[in-house]
């Protein structure tokens, strides 16, 4: 598995490239079949998850029972990811087509949802939507999300209730792990939906976004701080006090300390900061047990979920749009507007 991961020299090399269809025959063998028809940022970005996707689902064939619950749970955020597209594409006016392109099929294949996700694609009404939904798990997640677009014509709150509900759906898992599951895979869980809550607290300080409003989008679960310093965090006025404080927690963590892991948050990259200090901890604390063989599989297939999508999200899709956006940039000035 480990074959698949872009290994540190790689991802210093992905900085070098500027031509983009260099740059996309350096990352196909880490990208089984990938079919790329356009070189746009969109096309290449649903690329690059529909082999993720797959990734995913080839291991869930040969994993425990229990780890298939895991990973049903955690493909779970990319049918979400349909679902918000197809929401947003009807109040944006796209037809079926357009909206048809925006929804990735395999994931509804592995979780054995494509008759539902067809049936939403086809339907023409907010009202018809929060109808289909009323017997799914994301009644409640939908009914609030659109309630509140039609009283204020906006998305965020859609979205944010249905990001709350994958991370909540996940935590529900962790009651049938054995102890070696529960104690690798409660820990991954604990630590992305903590990172989830400071993004959403971070988000909220940044756009003024009502604090008891925001307040209903976080998790009630923890890893490095706990309810009293997560409310703490909560009613901060400005980001530069939030980064101080989340930073002057994680340095006094005595976890953190022990495992010695750099304490750094870049203010221009503050997720990216908190997915390395949690992530770095994870590894470090887990690679130590991994000569047990149970330990080991659970690691491995851990270790390519995370490793994976982080390498996507903060070095592929970055060097992307550097790329695209650097020749554009280059022809505009050689040909002038265009």
């Amino acid at each position: 598995m480990k074959q698949l991961i872009i290994d540190d020299l790689g991802l210093q090399k992905l900085k070098k490239f500027d031509k983009i269809e260099e740059f996309v025959d350096f990352i196909k063998p880490f990208y089984p079949d990938i079919n790329i028809k356009k070189f746009i940022i969109v096309e290449i970005e649903q690329a690059l998850f529909h082999v993720y996707i797959k990734i995913i689902g080839k291991i869930l064939y040969f994993s425990p029972e229990h780890m298939r619950d895991f990973l049903r749970s955690y493909l779970l955020k990319f049918e979400i990811a349909n679902i918000k597209q197809i929401i947003l594409g009807l109040i944006t006016g796209m037809n079926l087509e357009a909206k048809t392109k925006r929804v990735n099929f395999l994931v509804e294949e592995y979780l054995e949802n494509t008759e539902f996700i067809n049936d939403l694609l086809n339907l023409t009404s907010l009202e018809e939507i929060q109808l289909l939904m009323r017997d799914t798990p994301y009644n409640q997640a939908i009914r609030e999300g659109l309630l509140y677009f039609r009283n204020n014509n906006e998305i965020f709150v859609l979205e944010a209730f249905l990001d709350k509900l994958f991370y909540e759906n996940l935590r529900k898992v962790e009651k049938c792990f054995n102890k070696i599951e529960k104690d690798m895979i409660t820990s991954f869980i604990q630590s992305i939906i903590e990172i989830y809550n400071l993004r959403m607290i971070f988000r909220g300080i940044r756009n003024n976004i009502d604090r008891k409003l925001l307040n209903q989008f976080l998790v009630d679960e923890f890893f490095f701080l706990d309810k009293e310093k997560l409310n703490y965090l909560l009613y901060q006025e400005k980001v530069e006090e939030f980064f101080l404080k989340v930073e002057e927690y994680l340095k006094k963590n005595k976890e953190l300390k022990t495992s010695r892991i750099k304490i750094e948050i870049v203010p221009r990259h503050f997720i990216w900061s908190m997915g390395t200090i949690y992530l770095n901890y994870y590894f470090s604390k887990f690679k130590m047990k991994i000569d047990n063989i149970e330990y080991s599989t659970i690691y491995q297939i851990l270790e390519l979920i995370i490793k994976k999508d982080t390498e996507i999200k903060f070095n592929v899709m970055p060097n992307i749009i550097r790329i695209i956006h650097d020749n554009f940039e280059r022809l505009e000035k050689e040909y002038g507007d265009f």
